[in-house]
């Protein structure tokens, strides 16, 4: 086993799943001398921290320094589940180096694009695939296809995504730019948040669309708050969501311990994405106590689930999950995912430092 352990990946902001894990998991390990190579909007300083402004230009670099004989589990995109240029430079230098890689999938939506890849990517994809040492994977669905479809030949073991999250029952204020911004939120007398991001895939449009619905047939002056992760955007999308719909607020690149304190004072919650893996945010929805809708894609347990898309039975769930009447059950659904956080946390840190 490698004496150095080396997670690579995204670090917030923005504010996606990815990003907040490895941020979470590196909070958790460092103590245990886990190194981080990271990238994001803002530079990350810190003991054992390796920041790229340029990840694509700086992770060669990074590597022929602090690389050889490193154990590098990797949380990046550009590697396998979008692979480019970088990949034959990566497993030339893994050869050269003898640095263990680990890679960690998290994208759901891996199997249904691998199918439109083109020759080129598809090749970069079989070359990274063929590399890797070992695959860590947040689903089953993951693990099938790693296994029967691309048929990998290295060992492949479900963690799921959920860590244990340690301010999630942290008190204060928010910041007073986002108190300002959530002031007409407030006084509304029903209260939904989603999040995501403004692209077609994560729903946004479905859930402002079942919230409008809802407003029009009770009567009732429900609100919408749309946290937007800030990774990706469609201007026209984004555009179509809020036309007309001044009860739906935006906040982007909320900090992740805010997002708790905002959870809190909402009434329910929509995940709207049809490609998830596991879903973090839909658990962390019902940590903070939230009735969660979501589609059926990821976790799923303890949730009123529809499919992608079906409007209609969005709408008709968020009609329950709005009528107070799951409470009991989502207080114990939370005590679940908190055990099972615990275990998954245990399962990575040895994976990493036992594997």
């Amino acid at each position: 086993m490698s004496k150095k352990v080396v997670l690579l990946g995204p670090y917030p902001p923005p504010y996606g799943g990815v990003s907040v894990y490895v941020g979470a998991l590196f909070e958790h390990l460092k103590s245990r001398g886990l190194r981080l190579w990271t990238y994001g909007d803002e530079e990350v300083r810190g003991p054992g921290v390796s920041f790229m402004k340029d990840k694509r230009r700086e992770i060669v670099p990074l590597l022929l320094r602090e690389g050889r004989g490193a154990r590098v589990a990797d949380c990046t995109h550009f590697l396998l589940e979008y692979p480019s240029a970088l990949v034959p430079v990566w497993v030339i230098l893994k050869r050269l180096l003898g640095f263990g890689w680990v890679k960690i999938v998290h994208d759901g939506s891996l199997p249904t694009r691998h199918a439109r890849f083109g020759a080129a990517r598809r090749a970069l994809f079989r070359m990274a695939a063929g590399s890797v040492d070992e695959f860590v994977v947040t689903s089953r669905e993951l693990a099938r296809w790693l296994r029967e479809e691309v048929g990998v030949r290295r060992p492949v073991t479900l963690v799921e995504s959920l860590l244990p999250v340690p301010y999630l029952d942290a008190e204060g204020p928010l910041p007073p730019e986002t108190e300002a911004a959530l002031e007409g939120f407030m006084r509304r007398v029903k209260r939904v948040c989603s999040i995501g991001v403004f692209i077609p895939e994560y729903g946004f449009l479905d859930a402002a669309r079942a919230v409008e619905r809802l407003r029009r047939e009770t009567g009732e002056d429900i609100a919408l708050v749309l946290l937007d992760g800030g990774f990706a955007s469609d201007a026209a999308y984004r555009e179509e969501v809020l036309r007309g719909r001044e009860w739906v607020t935006v906040l982007r690149n909320v900090a992740h311990p805010d997002v708790f304190r905002i959870l809190r004072r909402c009434d329910a919650f929509v995940r709207g994405f049809g490609l998830e893996s596991y879903g973090l945010s839909r658990v962390e929805a019902v940590w903070a106590g939230l009735p969660v809708v979501a589609t059926r894609a990821g976790e799923t347990r303890g949730m009123l689930v529809y499919d992608f898309g079906d409007v209609d039975a969005l709408a008709s769930q968020l009609r329950l999950a709005l009528s107070g009447t799951r409470a009991r059950e989502t207080e114990a659904w939370a005590e679940t995912y908190r055990r099972e956080a615990e275990a998954n946390l245990a399962a990575i840190t040895s994976k990493l430092f036992d594997g």
